[in-house]
């Protein structure tokens, strides 16, 4: 970004530098420093106690939550741009009947969409073979 008065670059970066720590954190790793078997196994312990706390982060730990799940829709079969909307409307028919969240149809949509592009650029590459063949005559 330039300044405004004499027209000259200047740097916007303000604070630590990119990648250093704060002083805070530097003093709490070196407190911790050597003591995470101990404390790991005073968690657990905790957890085994009941506290559901503890219990939650053990989990979290062991077995994180997932971000994506497979999905189960009958999509029609795509081979042609014609097949593209039958596709669309089933993934927008399942999205009303909330057979899938609104999110994973937005993901099956682009999914489609890429599929579109990949439809669409065979069709006009055979199309363009074609027309060179016949030019060629």
């Amino acid at each position: 970004m330039r300044d405004r008065k004499d027209n000259r670059s200047r740097k916007l970066r303000r604070g630590l530098p990119q990648g250093s720590r704060h002083k805070a954190t530097i003093a709490a790793q070196a407190l911790l420093d050597g003591e995470g078997e101990a404390l790991t196994r005073k968690c657990v312990e905790m957890a085994l106690d009941g506290d559901t706390t503890a219990l939650r982060l053990c989990l979290e730990r062991l077995c994180p939550p997932r971000k994506d799940s497979p999905v189960k829709i009958t999509l029609p079969k795509v081979e042609t741009s014609a097949d593209l909307s039958q596709a669309s409307g089933a993934i927008l028919e399942a999205v009303a009947k909330g057979e899938l969240t609104p999110g994973e149809g937005q993901a099956l949509a682009g999914l489609v969409e890429a599929h579109r592009r990949a439809v669409e650029t065979t069709e006009l590459e055979a199309r363009i073979t074609a027309l060179e063949k016949e030019n060629k005559k």
